[in-house]
Order: structure tokens, then C-alpha cells, then sequence
């Protein structure tokens, strides 16, 4: 017995370690990310059994697109979930009411949109209808009174829906059920189960709404390979956004200092994934959970003319795409909606003094999330490692000027906000020239100026992320602030 805690404290021990390797961009070489292979995992994966490891692939599609699970009361393994072909009809967050349609019958007729009001409490497994059992009722229910649900996106549940039936106000002769619920946790359909695993966003499925002229989209997935505005192909998986815009000139500065900023970010993200419910019961918080976004970053951008100053004393925030996604991750038989949503922008920190043209190219990578352990609790993690060259550079007149082309990203489960971070990549120029300063060298005046460039990585983590089941901490916890510059380029100009 002892060597089997032994044995079971290494494994969990292990579990973890693997899930930061996955989170940092391994995933691609893990069995739990391969595609059909991995799928395959997951299908075997049966319920019933201490610490089983459950694959993380992406959720399938069509047929199949909305993929339900069902943790069944009264059994004694009730927080290990299985697959079910019970569908949630209709579903009203706020209320908590929702329908719940049983597996059409062999005739195929489709299950009734009304159930009636029969009442009925009789415990189910895997979605299959049972009898009403004592109080004489002769109809069948689709789910009992203490079953869990995990569904992918459903009729007025585009977050997905993951719930506790604490009533049944209605069934119908085909066994569908109008029931009302209350929100439940990862850890009562997960169980005592392990999961780990990075999951890659399809760029197709993220909805991008411009927010000035001049934007521009591309992205390429595995078998629809879509070009870039410059005809170069994008790696596959990657999203690229295109843009031009101009920012307002400093007050004075002539016509010709006309101030834009023009560039693409092109993003490849992962939803990073892991779980460990071996600690003790399935009812209580689990050993360690993960939740985050990771990616591989590049941009390149240019910065030209004499910007404005800041506004009322903060840098000017110029949004120029939103775009939001909420991708279905299969967690063995459990399917896990993730909400994605990412705000990309440019912004200006300038003194109005200096003209600049500057242009950076830039690539890395990023990873943000929440860890959690029994021992110390949720903590935030924040890395990035990125680095850039100067492509052009011209530094004219006395000033600073910091611009930033960046991307707000906030991940959240099942329509809960979890994680929030500010990826701002940057480039920075200072100059003490009194007329001009190129990289080149050429110049008229005396001085000096030095073009840097950087990124800044801030962010939270939320209360929602108890929904893993862990204890509930009471304020938001920093991911830990990121701050690195590096010089791209400096001189000094002579008579």
C-alpha cells in the first residue's frame, strides 16, 4: 500500500512537470496532441478507474460538433464522466433553466421541443432514459436530479453549458427533460482522472472584427493553406492581421511630419490544458490544474512622423481588431469550452518633439495562465521570450517616443473569465540631436539618439477559475509582470 502512494505521488508529481513542458510549446511532439491518433485516445479512454489519464485533443467536428458528458448521481463513480447522446435543447444561463433532449428513439423521430410536466427523479448514467421510479410515474427521464452536465456550444449556450440538475420540472414521453440547474465544477466531472495537454486554436474559427480602415486578415490551417496580403505563406495554424492607420500629429508640426503607423502581428495561439484529481476524494479541490495561452508571436511594424503627446497625461490606445473564438477542447469523454477573446492595438507614449521612422521586425513566443497546487494555492505564470532587428531607422530632433503594437488577450471555461494578459511588444527611440540622426549615419547637427526595442507582459488571474473546483481566493492574483528591452540600434551624428 505504501509503495502504491509512493508510486501514485511521483506520478502526480510528473504530471505536472509535463503539463508546463506542453504549455510552453512542446505539445507538438506529444502523443496528446496528434491529431487522429490522439482522438483515438481519447475514444478508448473509459471510465472507472483511478488515476487515468485522459488525452486533450481538440473537439470533433461535424456530425459529432457538440459533444456532451454526463457524471451520473448515485453511482459510486459518479465524477467520472462518460460520453453521452443527451444534447441540451435549450439552455437560459441567467435562470439556470434548461431542456434536455434524449437520444432520439429507433424510429427516429426527433424528441419533443415541450416536455410535459411530469415530474420525475430517477438517477441515469450515460444519458440513457430510466423510469420514473417510486411515485408511480410511468414516463422516463432523460437526466436525474444530481447529474452533471458538460456540453460543447448549445441552443442559448454559446459558452457551452457545464451544470448540475437540482430539479426536474418537466419530462415528455420520449424521456427529454425541462430541468433547472446550478453551476458546477471541473473536479465533478473530472474526477480523480489526469489530463494535460495544449490544444491549437483553428484560425478559421476566430470571428476578427475590424475596428479601423485598413485592416486586413489572413490565416492558414492544415489542408486550407490561405496567402498573405504579400503573397508569402503563412506557417500553418497562424492568424495575421494586416494594418495601416494613421495617429494624430503633435500640435505644430508641420504637413510633412504626418504621423502613421502601418504593420501585421501574426499569432499562432494554444489553449494549455492539464488537470490532476488525485488527491484524496473526487468531491474535494484537485492536486493541480492549468490553465493558460501560449504561442508563437511576429510582427513587424513602422512608426513614421511626429506623433502626438499623451492624452490627459496616459499614452494614446488605438484598438484596430477584436476577435474571439471559443474552441472546444475534449478532455477525454469531457468536453471543455474555452472562450478566447483578443483585442489587438497600437499605442503611443510621445513627447510631440521627435520625428521618427523606425520599423522593427520582431518574433517570439508567449505564455500566460494560472497554475494551481495543493500546497501554494493559484499563482500566476508569465513568460515570453522575443527578440528583434531594426529594419530602418531615422531619429530627428530632441524627444522620446514609445509606441507598442500589442494584443489583450482573456481566456476563460464555459463563459467565465479566468486568465487576462497584455501582450505588448515595443519599440522606443530617444534622441538629444539638435537637427538629425540616421542609421545610415548621415546628418547635419551633433548628438546622439538610440532606437530600443522591447515588451511588456502584465495581466490577472480571476476568481472564476474556482471553477476547477479549488478553493476560491479573494482577490486577483498578478500573473507577475514581464519587462525586457533590448538595443536595436544608436549613433551619433556629427557636423
Amino acid at each position: 500500500m505504501h509503495k502504491l502512494r509512493a508510486h501514485a505521488l511521483v506520478s502526480a508529481l510528473s504530471t505536472i512537470t509535463v503539463a508546463a513542458l506542453l504549455a510552453t510549446g512542446c505539445s507538438a511532439h506529444s502523443p496528446a496532441t496528434t491529431g487522429e491518433a490522439a482522438a483515438s485516445t481519447a475514444e478508448a479512454s473509459k471510465a472507472g478507474t483511478d488515476q487515468e489519464q485522459l488525452a486533450v485533443v481538440s473537439a470533433p467536428t461535424g456530425d459529432a460538433a457538440t459533444p456532451t458528458a454526463v457524471a451520473a448521481a448515485n453511482t459510486p463513480d459518479q465524477a467520472q464522466a462518460r460520453k453521452s447522446a443527451l444534447k441540451v435543447a435549450s439552455y437560459d444561463r441567467k435562470s439556470g433553466r434548461a431542456v434536455i433532449a434524449a437520444p432520439p428513439s429507433g424510429s427516429g423521430t426527433a424528441p419533443s421541443p415541450t416536455p410535459s410536466t411530469t415530474p420525475a427523479s430517477s438517477p441515469t448514467a450515460s444519458g440513457v432514459p430510466h423510469d420514473a421510479g417510486s411515485g408511480g410515474a410511468t414516463s422516463k427521464t432523460a437526466v436525474a436530479v444530481g447529474d452533471v452536465i458538460a456540453s460543447a456550444p448549445a441552443p442559448g449556450a454559446p459558452d457551452g453549458v457545464l451544470a448540475k440538475v437540482t430539479e426536474i420540472v418537466g419530462t415528455a414521453a420520449d424521456g427529454s427533460a425541462t430541468v433547472q440547474t446550478e453551476p458546477a465544477k471541473l473536479n465533478s466531472v473530472l474526477g480523480q482522472s489526469k489530463a494535460d495537454g495544449a490544444v491549437p486554436v483553428d484560425p478559421s474559427t476566430l470571428k476578427v472584427e475590424p475596428l479601423v480602415e485598413g485592416v486586413k486578415v489572413s490565416w492558414a490551417k492544415t489542408g486550407d493553406l490561405t496567402f498573405g496580403p504579400e503573397g508569402a505563406k503563412l506557417p500553418l495554424g497562424s492568424l495575421r492581421i494586416d494594418v495601416t492607420t494613421a495617429v494624430k500629429t503633435a500640435a505644430g508640426a508641420p504637413a510633412s511630419a504626418a504621423a502613421s503607423l502601418e504593420g501585421f502581428v501574426q499569432l499562432a495561439p494554444e489553449v494549455a490544458f492539464s488537470y490532476d484529481g488525485s488527491r484524496a476524494a473526487a468531491s474535494s479541490s484537485p492536486s493541480g490544474a492549468f490553465l493558460g495561452l501560449s504561442g508563437e508571436w511576429t510582427s513587424q511594424w513602422q512608426l513614421r512622423g511626429r506623433a502626438a503627446g499623451t492624452t490627459n497625461g496616459k499614452p494614446i490606445r488605438i484598438p484596430f481588431a477584436e476577435l474571439h473564438a471559443d474552441p472546444v477542447i475534449q478532455v477525454g469523454p469531457v468536453p471543455i469550452v474555452v472562450n478566447l477573446d483578443l483585442v489587438c492595438y497600437f499605442r503611443v507614449d510621445a513627447d510631440g518633439r521627435v520625428t521618427v521612422d523606425a520599423e522593427q521586425d520582431l518574433k517570439g513566443d508567449f505564455r500566460v495562465g494560472g497554475n494551481f497546487t495543493w500546497a501554494k494555492g493559484w499563482r500566476g505564470i508569465s513568460e515570453s521570450h522575443m527578440s528583434g532587428q531594426p529594419l530602418k531607422a531615422t531619429v530627428t530632433a530632441v524627444g522620446d517616443v514609445k509606441a507598442a503594437m500589442g494584443a489583450e488577450a482573456t481566456v476563460g471555461l464555459y463563459g467565465t473569465v479566468g486568465v487576462t494578459a497584455d501582450l505588448a511588444p515595443y519599440l522606443r527611440a530617444e534622441s538629444n540631436a539638435t537637427a538629425g540622426g540616421s542609421a545610415n549615419g548621415a546628418g547635419s547637427a551633433s548628438g546622439s539618439w538610440a532606437l530600443y526595442g522591447g515588451v511588456d507582459l502584465n495581466g490577472t488571474l480571476n476568481l472564476q477559475l474556482s471553477i476547477f473546483g479549488t478553493p476560491v481566493f479573494q482577490t486577483r492574483i498578478p500573473l507577475g509582470a514581464v519587462h525586457e528591452e533590448w538595443l536595436l540600434t544608436k549613433g551619433e551624428v556629427r557636423t
